[in-house]
């Protein structure tokens, strides 16, 4: 279910990408000391979101749910912290980057097609 070894880590590499779009992102939202505060800060609160929020016995993660969550909540809050990935990259210029990051999680999301089945029913 969405496991194979190669799909689990194009997950994990989409996954580290966007925290560290997230923290590039973070930095360039000022001129000012506090870029850096941005920099750390928006990262960790999406990873501690992406961790936290989960569902009970998801393959795909350590099966643990610190906070139960349903299944189309969790798929959604997944697209969301992909998609903001995409969009900070297009923000920050980066247009074909964005494109080929998003077709990448298109691929994933499609290789994955059973655990978002799985998730559906959950």
């Amino acid at each position: 279910m969405g496991s194979n070894p190669v799909n689990l880590v194009l997950r994990f590499i989409l996954e580290i990408a966007a925290l560290t779009l997230f923290g590039i992102w973070g930095y360039r939202q000022s001129d000012q000391w506090f870029r850096f505060v941005f920099a750390v800060a928006v990262p960790v609160i999406l990873a501690a979101a992406w961790g936290v929020f989960a569902v009970p016995g998801d393959p795909s993660r350590s099966g643990k749910a610190p906070i139960v969550t349903p299944g189309i909540l969790r798929l959604l809050l997944e697209l969301a912290y992909f998609g903001f990935a995409t969009w900070c990259l297009k923000e920050m210029g980066y247009n074909k980057m964005s494109i080929m990051y998003g077709v990448m999680i298109v691929i994933h999301y499609v290789i994955s097609y059973d655990r978002i089945k799985w998730l559906l029913k959950r």
